[in-house]
């Protein structure tokens, strides 16, 4: 079964040092996920490639770019929690980074509560496959970052909600009784990263910084889309990640 997956005992057979070498780039890195954002990245800083992230179907660069004084790395990422974390797993590979700042979109499943709000994950429910390699079964994994981006939310008076959210990547089989079971649980929103993401940084000791911005909103009767291109695009939340990074890199 998926939930006996989790060996921490004995090696893996495949690692990233199989295909890429190992650097010392920055230790701070932006996970993006909107295209638009990663090219405006592009457009409006300086930036060079300082790593790969290839396979079969395509290869893609890992960047660094300089933010008041400091290095910082950044890349698109896959969509899914397995996608997303082979990606971090090899770009911290390549470049030395440890603290992962990701911003993605999630459906809404509380818009009473997230309007208006960014939503900080406090824990995700583990309704992916990828998490399950790299910790022991569980319904929820806590998601620790969520402590210091409050704190930085409250100073920069950045408006949030905190609480537990639902991570899946079967989103064509999100059914009516998911949502309702989640939503009993308190999940604010729906993504498709976060735990699996999680899990993979707590495994190899690294930290996760995410912050999430609802738009389609879920619900038993309807699926309304009309706020999904903003969610994913908008480019505040950008400028929000390279603050959060700034800190991050001001302590390490």
């Amino acid at each position: 079964m998926i939930t006996d997956s989790y060996d921490p005992v004995t090696r893996p057979v495949v690692s990233p040092g199989d295909f890429y070498p190992e650097g010392d780039v920055s230790r701070v890195c932006l996970i993006i996920f909107s295209e638009q954002l990663f090219r405006y990245m592009q457009e409006h800083f300086s930036c060079e490639p300082v790593g790969m992230i290839g396979a079969c179907n395509g290869r893609k660069h890992i960047w660094k770019t300089e933010y008041e004084g400091e290095t910082i790395i950044f890349y698109l990422s896959a969509i899914g929690s397995c996608g997303a974390g082979n990606d971090l797993i090899e770009t911290a590979h390549q470049t030395g980074a440890r603290k992962f700042v990701m911003f993605g979109s999630a459906g809404n499943l509380a818009p009473e509560k997230t309007e208006g709000r960014y939503v900080l994950p406090t824990a995700a429910y583990r309704d992916e496959g990828m998490s399950y390699h790299y910790a022991p079964a569980s319904d929820y994994i806590e998601t620790p970052g969520h402590r210091l981006l409050e704190k930085l939310f409250d100073e920069w008076k950045v408006p949030y909600v905190s609480g537990p959210i639902w991570t899946t990547d079967a989103i064509y089989r999100e059914t009516v009784g998911h949502l309702k079971a989640r939503q009993a649980d308190g999940c604010l929103a729906v993504d498709m990263e976060v735990s699996g993401v999680q899990a993979v940084c707590d495994f190899h000791g690294f930290e996760l910084y995410d912050f999430l911005q609802v738009g389609d909103v879920l619900r038993e009767e309807d699926h309304d889309v009309s706020a999904l291109h903003g969610a994913n695009h908008d480019l505040p939340k950008l400028h929000l990640a390279l603050r959060i990074a700034k800190v991050l890199l001001d302590e390490t």
